[in-house]
């Protein structure tokens, strides 16, 4: 009788801690683009469409981000000036709103197509539904960046610059470097920096 209670309680520990990891894994450098076949509604012009399909010739950088985040307004004029820069390097963009506990409210479909129109988006706004692809990613923060090769394999992910709580006091831009690796065919160096901004709003 011991034994057996001894080898029931093992077996819940390791599926526990199993639950624990799956709750906690993230995408490393080197790992393929997840959920590229996921469809999403894009915001910026109504339509629905697989995220990857965003990818420049040298890759595509995933910003996960919101409308209301401290971090994601102090940051707005970085956004727009890391997506140019993308975009003038042969990298697509796409930005994707996993706030689904506020999907009714500051981050719903029509919030989102207004603040994109109001901050001059000229790229793929997208729902996450149910957080799935943020998931896959293991994102959890706003703004979060996944930079990926024209291979679709994360060369970078993290921060878009070393000072995301005041950017204009900001030294090093950690996402125009890694953009610059991909596009002479390097490895980013760093390939990781912690990314700091308001957790994702999961629904309850």
């Amino acid at each position: 009788m011991k034994n057996t209670f001894m080898a029931i309680a093992a077996s819940v520990i390791t599926l526990a801690a199993g639950s624990a990891y799956a709750q906690t894994k993230t995408l490393r450098p080197g790992d393929e683009m997840p959920m590229v076949k996921e469809v999403l509604k894009n915001a910026t012009d109504g339509m629905d469409m697989p995220y990857y399909k965003a990818a420049g010739k040298n890759g595509l950088l995933v910003m996960f981000s919101c409308n209301t985040c401290p971090f994601v307004v102090k940051n707005e004029g970085t956004t727009l000036k890391t997506i140019q820069y993308a975009q003038e390097h042969g990298v697509g963009v796409v930005i994707i709103n996993s706030n689904e506990a506020k999907r009714d409210g500051d981050d719903s479909f029509e919030a989102m197509a207004r603040y994109g129109r109001t901050k001059g988006y000229k790229v793929p706004y997208l729902v996450d539904k149910g957080s799935a692809v943020a998931n896959a990613y293991g994102a959890n923060h706003t703004p979060e960046i996944f930079l990926f090769n024209k291979k679709s394999q994360l060369v970078y992910k993290g921060a878009m610059n070393d000072n995301p709580g005041t950017p204009e006091e900001a030294k090093i831009m950690y996402i125009n470097n890694a953009v610059d690796a991909v596009v002479a065919g390097k490895q980013p160096d760093p390939a990781t920096t912690k990314s700091i901004g308001c957790s994702k709003k999961k629904k309850k």
